[in-house]
């Protein structure tokens, strides 16, 4: 018979303590949200996300990174430096290609898609100073486009290819985030700034309470002449101060996005608990209201990932 005396058993449960001190906890897992400027909608709608998912989600951590959005957003996820992201359409399609022209090296392989999510309005507004009060206005004007490669300024590229124009036919293009951009107006340095978001940014709204603002219209013949993945939309009245009428312009629908080394339980949980949560981000930003989970798998331009799968099965939607 072995006897083992005190001594040796006080020893051995200490070594046996500090071995289980030594095994390794189950690591947190960590969210990073990439998001867009300070001023825009997704930034609003990331830290709505961020809050859902760290009380709802067991073992999460989050955080909210702000960035130069959709292009940018898109090439940190294909290095593994985010973990979900809200991109433009027409930017997630021109990543899944590789188009270097959009900012896009080669094919961004690992991006998979969450949800498709809500509508970004092409909204241009001018001072009503500069005289702008059509597109074709914009001749011999500056404006501001968004940051160079953004998936704004990839859409103000578009609609000045559409109707027959280019920045050469501006006095001056400025490539700068919304909230600068406004304030460049309220500065009388700029005549009209674009901006692809919401319904009722922040940026907007800002300039439309600080000075005489016209909302430009995108013509019917350039929505047309687009095509996909843009769609005819309007502004509604009243979205924006001294706005007394509907305006006509284009849309282009936002993307929740991860990447193929999210594991499948992350990112099932995190398409759950978006669809699940939404009055929470109809209180982050109002944008969320058009989110729905029937349109969640419209026009998704890349592969799903395999968890966002799952819970559409569980929804009898595929």
């Amino acid at each position: 018979m072995i006897t083992i005396n005190r001594r040796s058993m006080v020893t051995l449960m200490v070594a046996s303590a500090m071995a289980l001190s030594l095994a390794p906890a189950k690591a947190d897992q960590f969210v990073n949200i990439l998001t867009g400027g300070t001023s825009g909608v997704y930034y609003p709608l990331g830290v709505g996300l961020s809050k859902i998912y760290a009380e709802k989600i067991e073992g999460v951590r989050t955080q909210v990174q702000s960035t130069k959005a959709s292009v940018e957003n898109l090439n940190l996820l294909q290095q593994g430096k985010g973990e979900l992201a809200l991109a433009l359409g027409d930017s997630v399609k021109l990543a899944w290609e590789g188009d270097p022209e959009a900012g896009f090296k080669g094919p961004l392989d690992k991006l998979r898609g969450i949800a498709a999510v809500y509508p970004n309005y092409i909204q241009i507004v001018a001072s009503k100073e500069s005289g702008i009060t059509d597109l074709a206005g914009l001749n011999g004007k500056s404006l501001s486009v968004g940051a160079a490669k953004s998936g704004t300024e990839l859409n103000a590229r578009a609609i000045f290819a559409a109707a027959g124009m280019t920045y050469d036919d501006l006095s001056k293009t400025e490539y700068l985030p919304f909230a600068e951009s406004v304030e460049l107006i309220k500065n009388r340095q700029l005549d009209a700034t674009l901006q692809s978001a919401g319904l009722g940014v922040a940026s907007i709204k800002d300039l439309s309470t600080s000075v005489d603002v016209q909302m430009v219209a995108v013509p019917e013949d350039v929505v047309k002449a687009l095509g996909a993945p843009y769609i005819a939309a309007t502004i509604p009245a009243g979205t924006y101060g001294g706005q007394d009428s509907d305006v006509q312009t284009v849309a282009v629908v936002n993307f929740l996005v991860t990447h193929s080394d999210v594991s499948d339980d992350l990112a099932y949980e995190m398409t759950k608990q978006l669809f699940e949560n939404l009055p929470e981000l109809e209180a982050a930003h109002k944008a969320a209201t058009q989110i729905k989970l029937e349109n969640a798998l419209n026009g998704m331009p890349l592969p799903l990932h395999p968890g966002a799968e799952r819970y559409y099965k569980e929804k009898g939607m595929m």
